[in-house]
């Protein structure tokens, strides 16, 4: 009897044990190109659940993006922070960043590429409920998916958190069918008043359901820690700000829930 109490008692432990936190370094690839990307889910959610894809900031697939998609795991989400610049490689250097941006930018198609290869990644796991799906984005990664928005990818909706608004293609009328929520720093010097106005006529004018949120006081990188010690080293107007970053993570789950409701 002691004997299966023990044998028992190791096996309820081992399904504690692996009902937490799981993630997992993925590759998939893109003409040719391997493309690195950061899996999260928690086993302590059961059955089918929404997925999320997180796109980093200008600086590439790097701690801090899948530190976020480890969040949204934590919610219940299965969440992919995926990898635009390819191999996984990632910026020291704002210059470097910027480089790395423009590679993608440059050309038509390839940023939505990239993306598509991602979310369809993402919708081949099994715990992935394929009609709930969304996307978030951080400064580059922001104005990312605001852009796949524009252009109509099928997503339930996009959240960009200090990310570029200004585009060349403005979206058409009934394009848009993701819902869009914009984080924005009130106080944000790389966004001008004329880049929001332009933006929510946009929006209007396309028909699109958006929500634009300003927190008073928030810089460019407001959601990011280590915001201040990169603006310090390289000069930029950026800081962290944790009022923000509080409210804009509370700001998406709500903005998330509200969207994946009817699943």
């Amino acid at each position: 009897m002691k004997a299966l109490i023990g044998i028992t008692l190791i096996f309820l432990t081992s399904s504690f044990a692996f009902a937490e936190l799981q993630t997992q370094e993925v590759n998939y690839r893109v003409d040719r190109v391997n493309f690195k990307g950061y899996l999260a889910y928690d086993t302590d959610f059961q059955g089918k659940r929404p997925g999320v894809l997180v796109v980093h900031e200008w600086w590439g697939h790097n701690d801090y993006v899948r530190r976020r998609a480890e969040m949204l795991a934590k919610l219940g989400y299965v969440a992919v922070a995926l990898d635009m610049y390819g191999d996984g490689k990632t910026a020291g250097h704002p210059d470097d960043a910027k480089k790395f941006v423009q590679e993608v930018t440059a050309r038509e198609g390839v940023s939505q590429k990239r993306f598509r290869a991602a979310l369809n990644f993402l919708r081949k796991q099994p715990t992935v409920d394929k009609k709930n799906i969304g996307a978030i984005g951080y400064c580059f990664g922001g104005s990312t998916v605001i852009n796949m928005a524009r252009l109509g990818v099928d997503l339930k909706g996009v959240v960009s958190f200090h990310g570029s608004l200004a585009t060349q293609t403005p979206a058409k009328k009934g394009k848009v069918r993701a819902r869009v929520l914009v984080c924005h720093g009130a106080d944000d010097s790389f966004i001008s008043p004329e880049n929001i106005d332009s933006f929510k006529k946009e929006m209007d004018n396309a028909g699109a359901d958006f929500q634009f949120i300003s927190y008073e006081g928030a810089k460019h990188s407001f959601t990011n820690p280590d915001a201040d010690a990169v603006a310090k080293k390289f000069g930029l107007g950026i800081a962290y700000n944790e009022a923000a970053d509080k409210q804009s993570w509370e700001d998406m789950q709500a903005f998330f829930k509200d969207i994946f409701a009817s699943r």
